[in-house]
Order: C-alpha cells, then sequence, then structure tokens
C-alpha cells in the first residue's frame, strides 16, 4: 500500500487543497446525517457532540426554551389565556429577542410579527369580546380598541418599526403585551371553575422592610438613603390557588409583621402543613406532593428560574409538603444555573408569585432586617376562605 505519510517532492499546497476537499467531503456527509436524524427523530438537534442526546435531556439543551427572567412577563406567560389571545402575545413576545440583536436589527421581521397579532386581533375580535363575561364587556371592548388603535397599540408599534426606533419599538411593546394580559384576564372567567380554590385570581402583597442594624438601604436614582423600603409581590391565584391563598390569608391575619428575615445563599428567607403545589407547562391544575424533572421535559408554569421569585420552603419533615409559614424570594443567578438557563431547584418548590417593585432591594436585605408590615393591597375580594362551623 502507498505510504500516505508527508513527502517532500509533493506541493504543501496540494496537501491543503486535498485536506481541504476531504474536510469538505466530511461535513457533506455529516450534514446528511444530520438531516437524516432530524427528519426520522421528533427530537431538535440543537448540538452535535457525536453523543446521543435523549429526550430527558433536550430540555436542558434547547435555547428555545425562553424562561422568561422578569416576574412581569413570567406572569403575563402564566394566564391561561385561551388560543387566540395566546398567539398574539406569542407573536408579540418573539420581537423581545428580536431587539436584542446587537448590530442591525430585523426590522422587517418585527413589522411581520405585529402584522400577524393584528390580523389575529381582526379577524378574531367576536370570539376575543364573546370570552368576556357580559358584566366586564365594556372594560373589553375599551381594552380591544385600545389594543388596536391606541397610543401603545399595535398600529402605533408597527410606524415605530418602520420609524426603526429600537427605543420605542421597545416601549410600545411593552405597553401592547400589557393591554393582552389584561385582556386575557378578563377572559379567564369563562376558562375555569373557582370552587375549590383559595385564591381565584391574582393579588398583590406589599412588603415595607426595615433595616435592624441601623443602616440603610441604597438610595433610588436621585432620591436620599432609606431606611426603610418597599417590596411588591404579585401572588398568582390561577397557577397556585391554594398556595397562593394560604400566603394572602396569612397577609390578612398579620402573621408576617415585625418578622425578622433569615440570609441563606440563594434564598432570603421569613420565619413564619401545605401540600407541594406545582402547576406543570400544559396542563390546567396543579400537581400536589409531587415534584416535577426538568430532565424528562416538565417545566412548570411559574418557574423558579426568575430572579424575585417567590416560594414556600420545603416542610422539615417531608418534600411533599411546604413549610406552612416559612416563603423565600429566590435571587436567581445565571452564572450558577444550569444548562439551558433552568435553576438546579427547577420544579422543586411551590413558586406562587413574583417580585414586581423593589427587585433592587431583594440583594440588600440581610439577617436582622425585619418586615415592618406586609399588608394585601390588591385582590382580597378573591380570597375565599374555608367555611369554618
Amino acid at each position: 500500500m502507498q505510504d500516505l505519510a508527508y513527502r517532500e517532492d509533493i506541493p504543501a499546497d496540494l496537501y491543503t487543497s486535498t485536506f481541504e476537499y476531504g474536510m469538505k467531503k466530511l461535513e457533506s456527509l455529516i450534514a446528511v446525517i444530520l438531516i437524516f436524524m432530524q427528519i426520522s427523530s421528533p427530537l431538535p438537534l440543537v448540538c452535535w457532540d457525536f453523543w446521543a442526546i435523549s429526550a430527558a435531556e433536550a430540555v436542558l439543551y434547547s435555547p428555545d426554551t425562553k424562561v422568561p427572567r422578569t416576574g412581569e412577563l413570567a406572569l403575563r406567560r402564566a394566564i391561561p389565556a385561551n388560543a387566540n389571545m395566546k398567539a398574539i402575545q406569542t407573536s408579540l413576545e418573539d420581537i423581545s429577542f428580536l431587539l436584542r440583536i446587537p448590530q442591525r436589527k430585523p426590522y422587517g421581521t418585527m413589522e411581520g410579527n405585529v402584522k400577524k397579532a393584528l390580523k389575529i386581533a381582526k379577524d378574531e375580535k367576536d370570539p376575543i369580546l364573546a370570552s368576556i363575561p357580559a358584566d366586564l364587556k365594556e372594560i373589553g371592548s375599551t381594552l380591544y380598541e385600545s389594543l388596536i388603535d391606541g397610543k401603545g397599540g399595535l398600529q402605533a408599534l408597527i410606524q415605530s418599526i418602520k420609524d426603526q426606533d429600537p427605543d420605542k419599538v421597545s416601549v410600545g411593546l411593552a405597553s401592547s403585551l400589557d393591554t393582552v394580559a389584561e385582556l386575557e384576564l378578563l377572559q379567564l372567567m369563562h376558562l375555569f371553575d373557582y370552587s375549590d380554590m383559595q385564591l381565584t385570581g391574582r393579588g398583590t402583597v406589599e412588603f415595607t422592610i426595615e433595616k435592624g442594624d441601623g443602616s440603610t438601604f441604597s438610595p433610588e436614582a436621585g432620591g436620599e438613603e432609606r431606611r426603610t423600603a418597599k417590596i411588591q409581590v404579585v401572588i398568582d391565584g390561577y397557577s397556585a390557588p391554594l398556595t397562593a391563598g394560604n400566603f394572602a390569608k396569612l397577609r390578612v391575619i398579620g402573621l408576617y409583621v415585625s418578622t425578622p428575615a433569615d440570609r441563606t445563599t440563594n434564598y432570603y428567607l421569613i420565619m413564619v402543613q401545605c401540600s407541594l403545589e406545582i402547576m406543570p407547562s400544559g396542563q390546567f391544575e396543579p400537581l400536589y406532593r409531587t415534584t416535577l424533572s426538568v430532565q424528562d421535559g416538565e417545566l412548570p408554569v411559574l418557574p423558579l428560574s426568575v430572579y424575585g421569585a417567590v416560594a414556600m420552603a420545603h416542610s422539615e419533615v417531608s418534600e411533599e409538603y411546604s413549610a406552612p409559614y416559612q416563603f423565600f424570594f429566590y435571587l436567581y443567578d445565571k452564572r450558577n444555573a444550569g444548562l439551558g438557563g433552568l435553576s438546579f431547584d427547577e420544579g422543586q418548590f411551590s413558586v406562587f408569585g413574583y417580585t414586581t417593585a423593589g427587585r433592587d432591594i431583594l440583594s440588600q436585605i440581610k439577617t436582622g432586617d425585619v418586615i415592618q408590615s406586609a399588608k394585601l393591597v390588591e385582590g382580597q375580594d378573591r380570597l375565599v376562605l374555608p367555611n369554618v362551623n
């Protein structure tokens, strides 16, 4: 057999061109293999490491999980709205990812997304408004018109995209998505039976935190140093009805007033037996006394992997139960997260809400700081307490 080792009588560029040709052939062969595997397998091939990617690992490798990174986004995605409104929402949310492109932004694609949302909104006007309870029809009609032609509506958003002003697009997009969320919330009375729920919707809890050592919280922009600071949390009775209801009930009876904080790694715990309650994505009822397996593709409707997520700690007796009085704010850090940006604790705790105001305060809270007050400032009319005979 002819010796294939390097020979000085053969020009170097011939070796180079032969090598490049061989690599191109190899790349073509790999591409064919990948295409064949893509066609024959339902799993997306998102990486190639010469090892098979099992279904259990797919969610961890996939960049398409798009876990929300703010409480507002997580709460909006958790609304169990009908298909028309979710299609509008999804089309608009995709623009958020396009806006992150640092160089030349795909404004044409953005405009197409908005036009798609606008077409759905116009074509499905009657079904959208019909899904709103009669006593809320007037509010719904006003919101619908605002979504179409309002100052922060879809028509205005298209114009901002044509002007190629990313700041205006960002503001207009946020306004349109807020209106979409309001419409979705109005529709919910037709979708669920709340007879067994403790919190029939959403509520807002406001905490006033006081420094226990006499120091101050960092000042807000242009403001003064503060010894007390406020944090607002939206709790979600749609996806965590029992946990959110129990939490709201404790707010009403004033259990957390003058309670000291305990700071630990990743958690801000407050010492204040419920079954563990987690709503899996794609389902309409929570699971109880069981955790989710992220590696098997199970993701919760209310993810933990959000900075300022609020969840109940585990019971000291069993991880199938939540502690009755102990909750925490999760200080998510993507540098310490797993593949796909998911927390290693994802699907293991009863998440029931998110911090929507005062997120900058969370990192400043230390052991010994005190909850001066905790009030259910919105949603008390949705709190259903069990009858006690």
